[in-house]
Formats: C-alpha cells, structure tokens, sequence
C-alpha cells in the first residue's frame, strides 16, 4: 500500500463508501496526499455505480481533521508550486459538489479550519457530542479564505464572519443550534447514526437523487430568477427518467418502488 493509500482509506459495501483520513497521530491534518486521496477516492466512488453515497470521516477518537499540516506542507516547495497547491482544497471542494451523490460528514472531536470546511462541504454533517468547530486562522497570522464557500453556504452570514473574525471554538450542540450541523448525537451512537442517514439515502433512485442535487448546487447561489429559469425545465426532464415513472406507479399501486437509476 503506498502512503497515499494509507493516508487516505477507503471500503465500500451496502451501497454507501468510506472515505477516512488516516493520519490519527496528526489529528488528520491534511497534506497534499491527503487533499489528492481524497479526491482520488471520490472519483472512485463517483464512477462505480453500486455507490449511492459517501461517508467522509477521520481516523481515531480525537479529530475529523484538525486543518492543514502548515509545516509539513510549506516545505521544499517553490513559490508556484505552492501557490497551485493551495488550490487543491478549493478543487476538492467542487468534486464534492459535482458528485452526484450525496455527501455525509461523520464528525468527532476537532472539525477545524480547512478540516472544518472539509466537513461542511459535504451535504449532511452528523457530529458527536465531543465534536468542536472552528477556524483559528486568524489567530496564526491566516485567513480561512477557501472555506468561505462552504461555510457561507451552511450558515448565516454574519455568524460565518464572527466565527472567522474570532477564532473560537463551537461546540457540537451550538453547531447544531447554528444549522451547520444537521444532527448531534452521544459518542456511543454515531456510528448507528450515520448508518441509518447513509442507508436513508442509498435507498433513494439513485437517478432522482443525482438529479435533484446537482439543481440544488447548480442553483444555491443564483438570483431567484434565474433560479427558477434553470428548475422548470428540471422537472420536465425527471418527469421523464424510468425511475420517477416508477415512483409514481408503485405510490398508485400501494407498494415499494423497485429503482433502476435511469
């Protein structure tokens, strides 16, 4: 197995994936074969078509991912190089929205500055009652320029802005208070959780699913207007997928729909 292939883990079964950032011992802080396994994996999960959906999490009891590993990561590199690699997070984040499938953060202990956008990029974020949010950038001379989107897009603005300006920390029952945690359960229960989401999920026509979100993320941050121009015609197309015509029997006949994600 080569580093990267440690570094980043990756199981699927059941219909549902398994990304892990496996640096425990770094609290999963990420390097550049950290931000290219994951996005290696998910291209993996994008093209097998027995995968619904994606579980991202972070190895060990301590962190999700506690951000960058900025020494690590700074070193050897020249100028350009290193300035290209920045935007490898901001890359990452658009396979993510490009997926096609649903995204799940499974969230314990630290979820902080890139690692606090990593968990907010994705779709649904279940934390454990020991997980903490935060982006103390500014406390080291840095700013959380790339996870901007992805906190503007799962929070309030003014609230995204406090928590950049301040550095502090958020506890799991206040990120849900906030909104940008969908559900915060005892420690002993996050596994059970997100299994039930991730199941939830997969259980879905994969073809709707891919249909619906990739409006939603095509529309989330356009004018009303246009908004609405882009999803009018959405629901003609679905309207015409084998899958909604499916749907639409199996609830006139009383039973369970049998999904062929076309």
């Amino acid at each position: 197995m080569s580093d990267a292939e440690e570094e980043v883990l990756y199981g699927a079964g059941g219909g549902v994936a398994r990304v892990t950032i496996n640096r425990p011992e770094r609290r999963n802080a990420m390097t550049w074969g950290v931000l290219s396994g994951i996005r290696q994996r998910l291209a993996e999960a994008k093209a097998d078509t027995d995968v619904h959906v994606i579980v991202l999490t972070g190895a060990g009891d301590k962190a999700f991912c506690a951000g960058a590993d900025l020494t690590g990561m700074a070193a050897g590199a020249g100028f350009l190089d290193l300035h290209d690699g920045r935007g490898e997070l901001a890359r990452l984040f658009a396979d993510m929205w490009d997926l096609g499938k649903p995204t799940v953060a499974r969230v314990r202990g630290y979820a902080l500055a890139g690692g606090f956008g990593l968990a907010l990029a994705c779709d649904f974020v279940v934390a454990a009652a020991d997980a903490q949010f935060g982006t103390p950038e500014v406390d080291v001379g840095l700013w959380p320029y790339m996870i901007t989107v992805p906190l503007l897009r799962s929070m309030p603005p003014k609230r995204a802005l406090e928590l950049m300006l301040t550095g502090r920390r958020v506890a799991a029952e206040e990120a849900e208070r906030i909104g940008f945690v969908n559900r915060v359960v005892p420690v002993d229960e996050l596994d059970a959780a997100v299994d039930d989401l991730a199941g939830s999920l997969a259980a879905k026509s994969p073809a709707i699913v891919k249909l619906g979100r990739d409006s939603f993320y095509a529309v989330v941050d356009l004018a009303a207007e246009d908004a609405l121009r882009y999803l009018h015609p959405m629901l003609t197309v679905t309207t015409m997928t084998e899958d909604s015509r499916e749907g639409i029997a199996a609830f006139a006949e009383k039973r369970s729909p049998v999904w062929k994600g076309q």
